[in-house]
């Protein structure tokens, strides 16, 4: 009897000796986050301003986190393929995602099938940074302005180009024509630098792109920039004028760029990753990479992203409605 009694609490002790230890580990190793090399996915193809971002992000948030974090490009689909990859990986901090505010806001109400649940599928760490978008058209448009632009638009049947369906570019077009009430055909790319090159060669009529990506090729005059979508000027085009002063009262569209892990990643590792981007966008070198490319860091909490998505979302439902907008 003696024996068994010792025999039970044998038992009894090995088993709570294991039961500390699972419950001890997930804390052990968010401690020791990270390891090992980090996966940034871009959404979209490399060139365009989520990758420009990205890249900047990785190069700062290497030296924070003292690992390297390595982007991997996963355009298609609106940025659904990459996003379903990410969702499909490890919850373990080792793959985030820099996710552009269409694919969050703008495809749950765009595809019929999405093979991610946006809301559920993720954890929202950070809205990263935002910026204006230009719009530019052909140097073969008979136009200089804003209102002329408008005006030629209602005669004639023409096309703008875009990083894909549901992108920020497509959308911010979208919100402009739909502003404006003008007619107008989408072509979608499988990036934005690929429309770009095809609205220097003539190939599309305008372009509502982001001011990142775009600038250079306005200031060399390869596109024809009409206004910005801030309700400010830029520093980046300065004698651009603002689509609320050039014709389109209280018009605003900005992009804007947000990190986000797969669901059940342990708060604490989100938790550094939310620390080391709040350092990273702080820093003087981040700050004039993001100044310089018209881009302003925005770092929120993750109550206010997940705010941020909710009403930006019901905004978007209307544009894509209003606009008979869908893909599969």
């Amino acid at each position: 009897m003696f024996k068994q009694v010792i025999r039970n609490l044998s038992k009894n002790f090995v088993w709570l000796v294991g039961a500390i230890a699972v419950l001890a580990s997930p804390i052990s190793y968010a401690q020791n986050w990270p390891t090992k090399p980090i996966k940034l996915v871009i959404p979209f193809a490399a060139g365009g301003t989520t990758d420009i971002l990205g890249r900047l992000l990785a190069q700062q948030l290497s030296k924070d986190l003292g690992q390297n974090v390595i982007v991997e490009n996963k355009p298609g689909a609106g940025g659904n393929i990459a996003a379903e990859f990410v969702a499909q990986s490890a919850a373990d901090g080792y793959t985030i995602m820099l996710a552009s505010g269409s694919m969050l806001t703008v495809n749950p109400s765009l595809y019929k099938k999405l093979p991610v649940n946006y809301a559920k599928d993720f954890v929202y760490i950070t809205n990263v940074a935002s910026g204006p978008m230009l719009l530019s058209v052909s140097t073969k448009l008979p136009v200089k302005n804003l209102g002329e632009f408008i005006a030629y638009a209602k005669t004639k049947d023409l096309n703008f180009g875009s990083a894909g369906i549901g992108s920020q570019v497509h959308m911010a077009a979208e919100n402009l024509t739909y502003s404006a009430n003008i007619p107008a055909t989408h072509v979608p790319y499988k990036g934005e630098s690929a429309a770009l090159n095809d609205l220097v060669a003539g190939q599309i009529d305008f372009m509502v792109g982001n001011l990142t990506a775009a600038t250079g090729f306005a200031k060399a005059g390869q596109i024809k920039p009409l206004a910005v979508t801030s309700l400010k000027r830029s520093k980046q085009l300065p004698d651009v004028p603002t689509a609320a002063e050039a014709g389109i009262p209280g018009f605003e569209s900005t992009g804007w760029f947000g990190l986000v892990a797969p669901a059940n990643t342990p708060k604490a590792i989100t938790d550094k990753i939310y620390a080391a981007t709040v350092k990273a966008v702080g820093s003087e070198a981040m700050r004039n990479s993001l100044d310089l490319n018209g881009l302003t860091a925005v770092v929120n909490t993750q109550k206010d992203f997940e705010s941020q998505v909710k009403n930006e979302s019901v905004v978007w439902e209307k544009v894509i409605k209003g606009r008979n907008i869908s893909a599969q």
